[in-house]
């Protein structure tokens, strides 16, 4: 296997062992390998990916794994997709990509990164639209927003919901929505709220009202075109490779363990990273979003997964109908977190789901980085209880 090649050696390489009780077979033992296998550098990857997401990874991370797996034009799958960081990294370096995520939001954020409109139209599209100030608002909301800002907002989801697929207009709209979606909340002035939390992770409008009595603050007016606009910027400030704009992009909102839309055999890579257990409420921080783009979940549809045994079990059904879609000898690259305060490693219970499934357990990958801007927002020692590492299983469909 030549995943390490032009590699300096490793930090340190160990074997461990995983007795699962499977008949037949007492324990497995596959390598692990520890190092920085990427850059610990913030906003270092294409400006693109720079839409904030819970839980989402650099896009070193799969830009890795695409890069040395990946032959020209493969086909790069995330079932579990997010911000869509896979997706986007895949087709930055020229592959075709299938996405899926369970929540509709994921697609609002990813589609229109995916097949992005220029600067250009842009602006001419914000010059079109005015934005209507006789909207009712709910008063309650006006913790996060300044009056003024607030209808401003409810008149670009009156306008959003107003949009169809076949309008000419479409691909910048579906733009200002992704943008728009992204600059709801956060801790700036580059937002359309007040300071508040990380905008990854919505406040109640309870946790706000005591954000805004701590701060002594209350939300002052932003003008929510300038700030859509200067956004769009940031994330095209890059330029993109020849061949990027295509059309051929699926993306799915599935259960991740249920996509009859996919062929079998037809992927060569899956990249991504599962819910954590019992970690992250996906609805509940996404809630402000989820509002703004009209988007009603039916409950227990995103999974919530409290239990270990729950957890393997769903894995274990993700990765049969991952096997499926896998081309024979197609890789999987799973990134699980540390949970509990670091006393459950979710690579056990991820390997044990993957033999029950059939895969092939090739090395678990560890990136251990040195870097401690994210542990020390949390009050976190760097690398302790998830922060600034990627524990990553390698998962092989074997050829028969």
């Amino acid at each position: 296997m030549c995943l390490f090649l032009n590699r300096a050696p490793f930090l340190r390489e160990m074997q461990l062992a995983f007795d699962f009780n499977r008949p037949h077979s007492h324990s497995v033992s596959i390598p692990t390998h520890v190092d920085e296998f990427w850059t610990a550098k913030q906003r270092a990857g294409h400006s693109l990916h720079e839409v904030s997401y819970r839980a989402c990874y650099k896009p070193q991370l799969p830009a890795y794994f695409i890069q040395r797996f990946c032959k020209p034009e493969s086909i790069v799958y995330d079932p579990f997709m997010g911000r869509g960081t896979t997706l986007i990294e895949a087709q930055l370096h020229g592959h075709r990509v299938i996405g899926n995520d369970v929540n509709p939001l994921s697609k609002v954020l990813t589609y229109p990164r995916l097949n992005p409109p220029t600067l250009v139209d842009i602006e001419k599209r914000l010059q079109e639209i005015e934005l209507s100030a006789d909207a009712e608002i709910a008063e309650e909301l006006l913790v996060f927003f300044h009056e003024d800002t607030l209808r401003e907002i409810y008149a670009w989801q009156t306008h959003f919901q107003s949009v169809k697929s076949t309008d000419h207009s479409y691909k910048v709209d579906a733009w200002l929505q992704m943008v728009a979606c992204s600059r709801l909340t956060g801790h700036s002035r580059g937002f359309f709220s007040v300071y508040t939390l990380p905008p990854n992770l919505a406040a109640s409008v309870a946790s706000q009202r005591k954000i805004n009595e701590r701060q002594n603050q209350k939300p002052e007016y932003r003008d929510t075109k300038v700030l859509i606009h200067r956004k769009s910027k940031q994330l095209l400030r890059h330029s993109l490779p020849d061949g990027f704009w295509r059309d051929d992009a699926v993306l799915l909102t599935e259960s991740a363990d249920q996509t009859p839309q996919i062929a079998d055999e037809s992927v060569d890579l899956v990249v991504t990273s599962p819910p954590f257990l019992d970690t992250i409420d996906y609805v509940q921080d996404n809630w402000l979003r989820m509002w703004f783009c009209g988007i009603e979940i039916e409950a227990g549809k995103i999974w919530q997964l409290k239990s270990l045994e729950e957890w393997v079990a769903r894995m274990t059904d993700v990765f049969v109908e991952l096997r499926r879609v896998l081309k024979r000898g197609g890789q999987i690259a799973f990134e699980v977190g540390e949970v509990r305060n670091g006393a459950v490693f979710l690579e056990n219970a991820a390997i044990k789901a993957a033999l029950d499934a059939g895969l092939v357990p090739e090395m678990l990958l560890i990136n251990a980085q040195h870097f401690t801007k994210t542990a020390n927002c949390w009050g976190v020692s760097n690398n302790r209880k998830g922060t600034n590492s990627n524990r990553i299983v390698i998962l092989k469909k074997g050829c028969l």
